[in-house]
């Protein structure tokens, strides 16, 4: 567990088109095998440490006929951001997706000291 000063919890949150390949003919719909997909997410404002980042599917888009299989994670998590992962395998052919995600972590505050710096 991940213990937080409750004055310093920061939440950010977003929704994010993953892709679209039905219309352009992309792998995830025309392909099999393993696929991945990966989009990059900027907090609106950094984090003290990397954040607790949760993601979920708010659109998928499936072709019927074929086993539904979807891998969504978070990867890369920094203060800064992190990149939203979609993998799929096999058979299964996605026309569309989109991710919404939550961050919450711990925030600066105008009464951190940058100890790093001379003072003058």
């Amino acid at each position: 567990m991940r213990r937080m000063d409750g004055r310093r919890v920061g939440v950010d949150q977003g929704n994010t088109d993953i892709f679209s390949d039905f219309s352009q003919g992309g792998d995830m719909w025309t392909g099999t095998g393993a696929r991945e997909r990966r989009r990059p997410v900027t907090f609106s404002e950094p984090f003290r440490a990397p954040p607790l980042v949760q993601v979920s599917l708010s659109l998928w888009d499936f072709a019927e006929g074929a086993n539904l299989r979807a891998d969504i994670s978070a990867d890369d998590v920094t203060e800064t951001g992190f990149d939203l992962v979609f993998r799929t395998w096999s058979d299964t052919r996605v026309a569309r997706a989109r991710m919404s995600w939550i961050a919450i972590g711990e925030v600066h505050s105008d009464d951190d000291w940058d100890l790093s710096q001379p003072v003058r």
